[in-house]
């Protein structure tokens, strides 16, 4: 160990004092640059995660408002061909909007009043007020969601057999107002071929 130290000594009583601080302006510079381009690096492999975990999000959540509907129309149309003088029946939905998801969030308030007298005499108060809102996940960076809100329905189409009989017709028109909780300008009811 005392030789190396002996070893640097020597090297830099050998080099005279400007070409020290060249070469060490020229290693500071490197490493900078270095750090630099790490840094870049680590923030886009950050983003580009976190812009990968958002498009999936989007995709399931998109696929939940496509099979909202389609559950919508599945249960309707089972419970519809159940009633007295009706066949096969098949129902389209119609969504107004989409399924709004409320996220939770944790908000932070601070609040400082400072008062201070100045050389004349005077006071002033000076208020202060911080507020952070973050958006809480759970694991692997999922959101909290606290509450859903479903889309309401836009419209209402039925075809069904044995629907060219009225109180047919009536029956299953008085059921889709019922079970979907729409006015009956929304819905409509066909026979079928």
């Amino acid at each position: 160990m005392d030789k190396i130290i002996i070893k640097i000594k020597k090297y830099l009583e050998q080099i005279n004092n400007k070409e020290l601080i060249k070469n060490l302006f020229i290693i500071l510079i490197i490493g900078i640059i270095l750090i630099i381009i790490a840094d870049i690096f680590i923030q886009e492999k950050k983003g580009g995660s976190s812009s990968l975990e958002l498009e999936k999000e989007i995709n399931n959540s998109s696929n939940f408002e496509i099979d909202y509907g389609s559950i919508l129309e599945n249960k309707l149309e089972d419970i519809l061909s159940q009633l007295k003088g009706v066949g096969a029946v098949s129902a389209m939905i119609t969504l107004e909007d989409t399924v709004e998801k409320i996220p939770a969030f944790n908000t932070t308030k601070n609040n400082e009043t400072t008062n201070e007298l100045d050389s004349q005499g005077g006071t002033r108060e000076i208020v202060r007020e911080d507020m952070t809102i973050q958006v809480v996940t759970g694991t692997e960076g999922s959101l909290i969601v606290l509450k859903e809100i479903k889309p309401t329905v836009k419209g209402v189409i039925v075809i069904a057999e044995g629907a060219d009989d009225l109180e047919v017709k009536e029956r299953l028109y008085e059921a889709v107002k019922t079970v979907l909780g729409v006015p009956g300008n929304k819905v409509e009811v066909y026979a079928s071929k």
